[in-house]
């Protein structure tokens, strides 16, 4: 809860509940992210659940606007680790959610991703403006 808050998304309503069981709503930000959440869970299935879930699914989706190099998408995320993008994308490559080209015109040859299916799909629901949640 403290973290929502944090984050501008949750605050307690005031006048309501008893002090030792506090009320609390959704912040016009949070509303914004409940509708972008609820978006994104009509497009995925109930199989792309557990990949959903994961910590950093999300953000790496909307950062793949367009097609991105690994470093690309590590800068637009500041606090992801090289390990968390790479088993991130793994994953979803896996999943088919992220196509995985090489660049082999570029010394050295360099990968490029872009979101396909349903990664597409979630990626152009949640937008860039998810990226007021990673903070």
């Amino acid at each position: 809860m403290d973290h929502l808050i944090k984050l501008g998304l949750l605050e307690r309503n005031p006048g309501y509940g008893h002090p030792l069981r506090p009320e609390f709503r959704l912040t016009p930000r949070g509303l914004e992210a409940a509708a972008i959440a609820d978006k994104v869970q009509r497009v995925a299935s109930k199989d792309d659940q557990d990949l959903l879930r994961k910590s950093w699914t999300l953000p790496v989706l909307t950062s793949l606007q367009a097609p991105s190099r690994f470093n690309d998408i590590k800068r637009n995320l500041r606090t992801i680790t090289d390990r968390a993008l790479s088993q991130s994308l793994k994953s979803m490559e896996t999943r088919e959610w992220v196509h995985r080209r090489v660049d082999e015109t570029a010394r050295p040859p360099r990968s490029i991703y872009s979101a396909v299916n349903t990664g597409k799909l979630i990626s152009g629901v949640a937008g860039p403006e998810i990226s007021f949640v990673q903070h």
